[in-house]
């Protein structure tokens, strides 16, 4: 797991809040101080939120679970669909689609338009289509793609989000509390804090403060995928190696002497003293 250093928060600007006039009083317990009329973050408390955060994340990952990050805002957008897509997570970039979540099977037939499209033009009755046709169907597919190609591999409800702006992306989070999805965002002293299940105080503007805590959580979702194929190797070997060895175990079995029990003999009784004195 990835240690947060204090000093490259402080280098990355973590800690630079809003202007003071416009705080949030709900963020009061993260802020440290006011300089100039900028709120200041409490570095080790955000330090240690970062950790909490990328230790959930990593045991969700690690469940073999989706977590969904959505960034729209133009400082976070690069920075999410390169590091996200290297461990193969689902993000939004653009426009949030409404009702993305509360409405998924929708968005999921929209998906699997896109992926009609695909076999259509790989088919050779695309040849046989007008150039207007074609046109059309490729500007749709180029649609879809921008907005939902991200989260193509999505099949089913995510089971954690983590967002950059709470503030701008409100509608997500809005949709990811009515369906009880836990939600990760960086939340900057201007932002509501209370629908935001793990908390990450820190400027949500600069993109080398997005960065460092972006990173930090992509490398404990990797760990966490990691951490899963090791166990699922080490279930599939003692399988492999259980299935050999039946055979050798039946064999055994098959030549353990048997063990008869002892039938048991009940001694026979001797005359009662009534049936003496009858005798007599």
């Amino acid at each position: 797991m990835p240690q947060v250093k204090f000093e490259d928060l402080l280098n990355a600007g973590v800690h630079f809040g809003h202007l003071k006039r416009k705080w949030n009083p709900a963020m009061a317990p993260y802020i440290f101080m006011e300089r100039n009329g900028i709120h200041i973050f409490d570095l080790h408390k955000t330090a240690a939120k970062i950790e909490e955060a990328a230790n959930a994340l990593k045991q969700i990952a690690k469940s073999g679970r989706k977590i969904l990050f959505v960034a729209t805002k133009k400082q976070a957008k690069d920075i999410i669909a390169e590091k996200v897509s290297a461990v193969k997570m689902p993000y939004v970039v653009e426009r949030w689609p409404g009702g993305m979540l509360t409405n998924f099977p929708t968005i999921r037939k929209a998906v699997k338009k896109m992926t009609s499209i695909d076999k259509l033009m790989q088919d050779p009755s695309w040849n046989s289509l007008s150039k207007r046709e074609k046109l059309q169907i490729t500007r749709q597919r180029a649609k879809l793609e921008k907005t939902l190609g991200s989260i193509q591999d999505l099949t089913r409800l995510p089971a954690a989000m983590f967002v950059v702006d709470v503030m701008k992306e409100n509608i997500a989070v809005k949709e990811a509390v009515r369906l009880n999805i836990p939600v990760f965002g960086i939340v900057d002293t201007n932002s509501d804090p209370s629908n935001i299940d793990y908390v990450i105080p820190a400027n949500d503007d600069a993109t080398k403060s997005i960065e460092l805590i972006v990173d930090v959580m992509v490398k404990a979702i990797e760990e966490g995928i990691q951490e899963r194929k090791a166990e699922q190797k080490n279930e599939s070997g003692a399988k492999a190696k259980a299935k050999k060895d039946e055979p050798k175990r039946k064999r055994a079995r098959k030549e353990a002497p048997k063990v008869e029990k002892a039938a048991s003999v009940k001694p026979e009784e001797g005359p009662t003293e009534e049936k003496k004195e009858e005798t007599k």
